[in-house]
């Protein structure tokens, strides 16, 4: 009971307060020696750039109580090659939990999701995310990537500058926003045109 009431406070207390850090930070600074990471608003990044991260990550975002059921079915019929997480899930586990695939971890994210649901609006919801993500090794959040990446700041990214980053977000260590792949290229550009056609079909009025 004294666990579930301190993580109740804590997700009542991080809708109206910035999470100072992660285990992912920490488990990065101990490992590196030093991260990168600076808090912005979501009213100082770009809309494009939260466009097109919900179209890369979870493009039914605002139809959701926290899980897509149709995206975790599709998952299990394909396989460990693709993931079902929504944003909520993935904020739930970068805030709160630990990196890994075990079924604790799994189990915990599944109880912590709804309430963060319950708790935060999509707008905050969305604004940790972009906060907390890893988009390169030791750099978190939209702010340092894109200080990082384009040597711009989060209100000034492109529409293609934005896809890119939403495009490294699956594999940070491993793809490069500012030197691109053709597969991470490609894939930006679906991500592009992806939060083109969400915005249009009115699938960013939760946060928008």
């Amino acid at each position: 009971m004294l666990a579930l009431g301190l993580m109740l406070a804590s997700i009542a207390l991080y809708s109206v307060v910035n999470p100072p850090v992660t285990m992912t930070m920490l488990g990065e600074w101990w490992r590196l020696g030093q991260t990168h990471r600076k808090w912005v608003p979501i009213e100082a990044i770009a809309p494009v750039m939260a466009r097109s991260v919900v179209a890369a990550e979870d493009a039914n975002f605002c139809q959701h109580w926290g899980f897509d059921v149709a995206a975790i079915r599709a998952a299990i019929k394909d396989g460990a090659g693709r993931g079902g997480s929504t944003i909520s899930q993935q904020v739930a586990k970068n805030v709160f939990l630990w990196q890994g695939r075990s079924w604790i971890r799994k189990a915990l994210e599944a109880g912590i999701t709804p309430l963060v649901e319950l708790v935060w609006s999509k707008r905050r919801v969305l604004e940790i995310y972009l906060n907390v993500a890893e988009f390169d090794t030791g750099v978190f959040g939209v702010h340092a990537a894109a200080e990082r990446y384009f040597s711009t700041t989060p209100d000034k990214l492109t529409r293609r500058q934005a896809a890119l980053l939403a495009a490294v977000l699956p594999d940070p260590k491993g793809r490069d926003a500012a030197r691109p792949s053709a597969f991470v290229s490609s894939r930006a550009q679906a991500i592009a045109d992806g939060a083109d056609t969400i915005r249009a079909d009115g699938r960013t009025a939760c946060w928008e």
